[in-house]
């Protein structure tokens, strides 16, 4: 095999080699991606000579996939007895929703103490807030409970809230056992890893439809999915945690005698708290993430409320309730950030017992204060919606104002994005043969890491073309590229922009950070606004989701470059523009290349997602199949999504390693 180094474009090129056979096969390397481009182009020009079977994948290629998985999945459940396991273990699991329910909002079941008065529980997030951030986090965590208590939302909210006490610990516990073990035995990382991979590249929807069959519908069904959602992430921190632990620290163990489950235990676990507490955080994230989006499978609160009005075009409630669910997510997030990087406390011995816990009381004090006021004042306990407030007649009525002063400028980027964007690209992609596209994208895995990526690529679009879904795969397709082309165009300046100032980068990453926590169903509401129920708000939605990482990565590449290499530009005399397109752009590349990676495997979630309001896409497929409950469609769907999503990962992944490597070979 020839010595490859990448070029400054991060293509592959053959190294200049002294032996003639070297150079032979280092040419073939070189051209093969160039004759895999020629072929591709002349299958898409000669298109009108080609046999039908070379347009579109012919019947002989399409697999049976979805009727295989069914066989498979009635097999589990009828001849194996595994729907009479999963329903037992979505019983268990109910059984502690009842529990939370009764709590946090007074559903009819054991321990019958609930509902617990929202001041209480206002004052407890607030405590909470401050021992772990202080006095703003206090006011965030409080004061979210207060809104969604006056805006009359508690039993929504709590509704919402109670799976994710439940699905966020047991998540959590299935994600570090599963990652020790992985960690333990290399083995069983290695099985994993492919498994993890898929996971969590397959949409939301494609994990709802096996739940739906095995545990039904409901709260119980809910969790089930928001559980099986959020393990992956805590499964590689765990194991970024565990391999992260020095090993001067566990061999300190050793000497002293610890055994192995101490080592562990005591020793290795307590020193990946960062990760482990960072995996906490997604986790919740997740569980909300899900939670909301498992409103489709008849799960009661904030998103179940958010689709009806959304169904209904109903924007100012929408809005009110989009608030709300931002609220949540935001004080979830920072709650669990701070818990992750506070260090514990440690009091000198022979502290008084009232000063170790003087938090643990003043917090029992105030809510046994507040538990009795509520008791004489029902508005403390429970605001009812006769008492509740609403902002929705006036978001209503400024929504139609903005609308109508508005619509002459939506209107033209509606029809300007049909006309000259939408409908030629979709037309454009849909024309080509299948053919040609599979041998393009060989070309361009060839191009970017040799023969290996060119098979790796066809591994991936060959099976989207064998499931039946070709041209729905190929509409997907268009909707992200189009999505992310566009976000680019509006993110890079922004972030370059940003990226001038300290002060300006700290806030877009606040920014960013602060929009990554919304719910993916969130953006829905505003194209919903602008758009109406249409291509153009899929697009507009797909386009602010994917545009999020794209701002931040730019940001933090063209901020991380060493500021020598910018001192040294600065002395031989460059311009700004001279040193943006020479120095900065071409060093953050790579981190750049990560944000278009993030940008659209976001943007593929989000036309899933955004299929609700429009498209004829994978998205919309998946939705069917998860009405009708057929889960060998929704999988096959779903592995497609997933694929595709893989795809991009290792092209843009490959690319970004390629500039590295150059760099590497250079210093």
């Amino acid at each position: 095999m020839s010595d490859l180094k990448a070029d400054a474009s991060g293509f592959s090129q053959p190294a200049p080699t002294p032996r003639t056979g070297g150079i032979a096969i280092a040419t073939a390397e070189l051209s093969g991606w160039k004759v895999l481009l020629v072929l591709a182009l002349c299958l898409a020009a000669g298109k009108i000579l080609l046999p039908v079977g070379m347009i579109r994948p012919p019947d002989w290629m399409i697999l049976p996939f979805a009727a295989w998985i069914n066989a498979v999945f009635d097999f589990l459940r009828y001849d194996l007895g595994l729907l009479s396991i999963t329903r037992t273990i979505a019983d268990g699991i109910e059984w502690c929703l009842d529990v939370t329910g009764n709590l946090l909002y007074g559903r009819n079941r054991w321990p019958h103490l609930g509902p617990i008065p929202w001041s209480v529980l206002a004052i407890s997030f607030a405590i909470l807030g401050y021992a772990l951030g202080g006095w703003k986090l206090a006011v965030l965590s409080g004061g979210t409970l207060v809104w969604i208590a006056v805006m009359g939302q508690w039993r929504w909210a709590m509704e919402t809230l109670s799976v994710i006490v439940v699905a966020a610990p047991l998540s959590v516990l299935i994600g570090m056992v599963t990652g020790v073990t992985a960690w333990r035995w290399s083995w069983f990382e290695r099985a994993l890893n492919p498994l993890l991979n898929i996971a969590q590249s397959m949409p939301h929807f494609a994990y709802m439809i096996p739940v739906v069959v095995f545990i039904g519908v409901g709260p119980k069904a809910g969790a089930v999915v928001t559980i099986i959602f959020s393990v992956p992430p805590m499964i590689r921190l765990t194991l970024l945690g565990l391999r992260k632990v020095p090993e001067e620290v566990v061999e300190a163990g050793k000497m002293n005698g610890a055994s192995q489950w101490a080592l562990l235990t005591r020793v290795r676990l307590p020193t990946a708290r960062s990760e482990l507490l960072l995996g906490v955080n997604q986790v919740i994230m997740q569980c909300l993430a899900m939670v909301v989006l498992a409103s489709f499978i008849g799960m009661p609160g904030l998103g179940q409320r958010l689709l009806q009005m959304l169904q209904a075009l109903r924007i100012g409630p929408a809005f009110e309730i989009g608030i709300t669910i931002v609220l949540i997510a935001i004080t979830l997030d920072r709650l669990s950030k701070a818990w992750a990087t506070k260090k514990p406390v440690h009091h000198e011995s022979g502290t008084h017992w009232m000063a170790r816990h003087r938090l643990w009381l003043v917090w029992a004090g105030f809510a046994s204060v507040a538990w009795l006021v509520a008791q004489v004042i029902p508005y403390l306990h429970e605001v009812t919606r006769s008492q509740a407030l609403s902002m929705a007649p006036v978001i209503d009525m400024s929504v139609n104002w903005f609308l109508t002063l508005a619509a002459p400028v939506t209107e033209a980027i509606r029809r300007f994005l049909i006309i000259w964007v939408l409908i030629p690209f979709r037309d454009a992609i849909l024309w080509l043969p299948f053919t040609a596209i599979l041998v393009a994208v060989a070309a361009l895995g060839w191009a970017l890491g040799g023969r290996r990526s060119a098979l790796i690529c066809l591994a991936f679009m060959i099976p989207i073309a064998m499931t039946g879904w070709w041209d729905r795969a190929m509409i997907t397709v268009y909707t992200v590229l189009t999505a992310v082309g566009l976000a680019a165009l509006v993110s890079l300046p922004l972030s370059v922009w940003g990226a001038g100032n300290a002060t300006r980068a700290r806030r877009m990453l606040l920014v960013c950070d602060t929009l990554q926590t919304f719910p993916s169903f969130i953006y829905l509401i505003p194209v919903v606004m602008l758009f109406g129920v249409s291509d153009v708000a899929v697009l507009a939605a797909v386009m602010v989701f994917a545009g999020v990482p794209l701002v931040r990565y730019t940001i933090e590449g063209l901020n991380g470059i060493e500021p020598e290499v910018l001192e040294a530009g600065q002395m031989n005399g460059t311009t700004w523009w001279q040193a943006l397109r020479h120095i900065r752009l071409p060093l953050a590349f790579p981190t750049i290349l990560i944000g278009f990676n993030q940008s659209a495997m976001f943007a593929l979630f989000m036309v899933i997602i955004a299929a609700f309001i429009g498209t004829q896409d994978l998205g919309q497929e998946m939705q069917r199949a998860l009405s009708a409950t057929d889960v060998g469609k929704g999988l096959t769907l779903g592995f497609a999504v997933a694929f595709l999503g893989l795809m991009a990962d290792h092209l843009l992944m490959r690319w970004s390693r390629n500039i590295h490597e150059r760099r590497e070979a250079r210093s």
